[in-house]
């Protein structure tokens, strides 16, 4: 059950926007902290207090939201990964006592996304703060199943559809990566630390006669209160500018920002948007 008040952890991208509109709406008192360098400033006008914090200052987000009195929290938006790797990344990021222990006491085996992911909520909980799905509040975000444009892949297209969704639910369950791009039932691109776009802009470079196939799915054991699949208008701009023509993504496990703005510019740039089961 949803509290009156709620967290929100943001980092980029419309998601937090959105989410916090909807909130509003519902009535709910929304304690935002935005991750510096991510979250989009205007996040500030839609929520009742807001705050900003560095990625690596754990220690500062939980005692923020212990003072707001707040037990369940949101985390929406996403987070660049590859600053993991940014040289003298403790000096640049500044990291609290308590982001340091978490790094180098806690013994994950990997530092894959739902590994680490999985020990932040840990790290919360242990403060008695839980986590939620967005999707609680937003379940209308979820795409529907069908073909959404007016375009349908073509007979060839959907053969790489087929081919593209089983090699993207495979690296989903080795938490690789949610993407693939395919070509005449050729890989072109696996997304990974780079995100969606990146790995679409790869494909196009390696294949600048276009016309390839992006199919976007969620992890077979998919955790709903983070790194759900999203696609929204920037995905279609970006595919449009590398060559692509199809975007596949799954029915019921997928956001869709902006529905009916993203699928519009599909329309116009000649992009099929495809919802599978």
């Amino acid at each position: 059950m949803v509290c009156q008040r709620i967290g929100l952890l943001a980092g980029s991208g419309r998601l937090p926007l959105v989410f916090a509109k909807k909130a509003r709406q519902l009535g709910l008192a929304v304690v935002c902290i935005g991750i510096r360098n991510e979250a989009a400033p205007e996040l500030a006008q839609l929520v009742d207090r807001f705050y900003w914090a560095g990625i690596a200052r754990l220690g500062r987000m939980i005692r923020l939201f212990k003072r707001e009195r707040i037990e369940q929290i949101v985390m929406a938006g996403k987070i660049r990964k590859a600053v993991m790797h940014t040289p003298w990344r403790i000096l640049r990021f500044w990291p609290d006592w308590r982001a340091m222990r978490f790094w180098y006491s806690r013994r994950r085996p990997d530092n894959r996304d739902d590994s680490l992911l999985l020990d932040v909520i840990a790290e919360f909980a242990s403060e008695g703060i839980r986590f939620a799905s967005a999707l609680d509040l937003c379940p209308e975000l979820l795409v529907r199943p069908g073909i959404l444009t007016r375009r349908p892949p073509s007979s060839a297209e959907n053969a790489d559809i087929g081919f593209g969704w089983n090699l993207a639910k495979e690296m989903g369950r080795l938490d690789v990566g949610q993407s693939v791009a395919v070509k005449e039932r050729a890989v072109l691109a696996v997304e990974a630390i780079e995100g969606t776009d990146q790995a679409i802009c790869r494909a196009g470079e390696l294949c600048p006669v276009g016309g390839f196939v992006v199919v976007k799915v969620a992890k077979p054991s998919q955790d709903m209160r983070f790194d759900v699949p999203t696609v929204g208008s920037s995905t279609i701009r970006t595919m449009h500018q590398a060559g692509g023509r199809v975007l596949a993504i799954e029915t019921g496990k997928t956001i869709i920002l902006d529905e009916q703005d993203t699928i519009a510019l599909a329309d116009r740039l000649g992009i099929s948007i495809v919802a599978l089961e």
